[in-house]
């Protein structure tokens, strides 16, 4: 088993909760991660039909089956045993006694946030990162000179975006063209329809496949709906679905405007590359390289290893991205402490002088300093050009 950043955060807050909430996409490493560093917990799962209508129909009398702490595996299946596990930590405050796995992160947090505030300690689990597939250490983003530290890879840039990171292809070593279309199906078939009243599931993969080719793009909610044949209303409750089940983010808009014509729509990106890839028809690394969204698929693999960097250290991600109305735009804005490090990612493995063109303008109109910001880029090398960091795209 690979070493999880996150694991270090399970073990410290588990002396400071009664509960711990782990959720994350299906498949990210869940239940195998909490098993791992909870070795001497009892387990038991609510996947199995058995042990969920126990839970439903007699919460106490599940609960008692166990005498010492205790993982429960997707949680989400049996919502209402989050009232009795309150009980049990009113009665019981000891730390560490409950480990709760879920892959529903807004319905399980509504839920959690109404039963379990200030009880339970909530760390997300994406699939593995980059650093953490090869087995490095990931230092936590307090700054951008730690977040693009790294300066060794043993991985090829497009087939490492072609396969994704869910550990269970890397672990079992299945082919990305095989795991992906499975994990997909499963994911209609069980997921969506326990999310939402969809009733045409077909119509919904459509709707998935269209949100990939504007994967790195601003979200339009009425072109999408348009291109779908739904309803504004029905795009933006699937967008919805979609972002509960950890498939997308999305990326705001920063606040802070410069000027009166900055775009307020949020942008849209995937979890994982390698779904984003399937969802595009895209079945080998050499497609990649001359797909007309290489440059999109680039993107969205830089910003979401930021976030997993950001998560898997128990951090809300502070990042936002900033456009106007002219077409200026920075692909990336981290805001620490009070500053913001502008990011601009290219996907070309060659650094272009005129790369820099967009973050030199844009530090120069918020009044920073071009050592603020960072190009990252699909080449190799690591470097600075007119103050403005450049680093290659396996440096986060």
């Amino acid at each position: 088993m690979k070493k999880r950043q996150i694991e270090s955060y399970l073990l410290r807050d588990a002396r400071y909760y009664p509960v711990l909430t782990l959720t994350g996409p299906r498949q990210s490493g869940k239940t195998t991660l909490a098993r791992a560093t909870f070795a001497s917990y009892s387990y038991v799962t609510l996947e199995t039909i058995d042990q969920r209508r126990f839970a439903r129909e007699d919460p106490r009398g599940f609960l008692a089956q166990f005498s010492g702490p205790l993982i429960i595996d997707e949680i989400q299946h049996a919502p209402d045993l989050l009232s009795y596990i309150q009980v049990a930590v009113d009665e019981n405050p000891t730390p560490g006694r409950f480990i709760l796995t879920g892959s529903h992160n807004f319905l399980l947090m509504s839920r959690v946030s109404q039963t379990l505030a200030g009880r339970c300690g909530i760390l997300n689990l994406m699939p593995f990162s980059r650093a953490e597939l090869e087995d490095q250490e990931q230092p936590d983003p307090v700054s951008p000179a730690a977040l693009f530290g790294n300066r060794t890879t043993h991985l090829d840039l497009w087939p490492t975006l072609r396969t994704g990171f869910y550990p269970r292809i890397h672990d079992r070593g299945i082919p990305p063209e095989v795991w992906l279309p499975d994990y997909l199906q499963t994911y209609l078939e069980r997921d969506v329809r326990s999310l939402s009243n969809i009733g045409n599931l077909e119509n919904f993969e459509r709707f998935l496949a269209l949100c990939a080719g504007r994967s790195a793009q601003l979200l339009n909610y009425s072109g999408l709906a348009s291109d779908c044949g739904v309803s504004v209303d029905t795009a933006r409750r699937w967008v919805s679905v979609l972002k509960t089940s950890f498939i997308v983010f999305l990326l705001t808009p920063h606040y802070r405007n410069f000027n009166k014509r900055a775009v307020k729509s949020p942008k849209l990106f995937f979890h994982d590359t390698g779904l984003l890839c399937q969802l595009l028809g895209i079945r080998d690394a050499g497609q990649v390289v001359s797909h007309p969204l290489r440059g999109a698929i680039f993107e969205n693999y830089v910003v979401a290893e930021i976030v997993k960097s950001y998560l898997h250290h128990r951090r809300t991600p502070p990042l936002f991205f900033w456009r106007d109305r002219t077409g200026h735009e920075i692909d990336l804005l981290i805001e620490e402490s009070g500053l913001l490090y502008p990011v601009e990612i290219k996907s070309s493995l060659t650094m272009s002088p005129d790369m820099l063109d967009g973050l030199l303008w844009w530090t120069k109109l918020a009044g920073l300093s071009p050592e603020n910001a960072t190009l990252v880029y699909g080449g190799s090398e690591a470097f600075t050009r007119k103050g403005v960091t450049v680093r290659p795209w396996y440096a986060i």
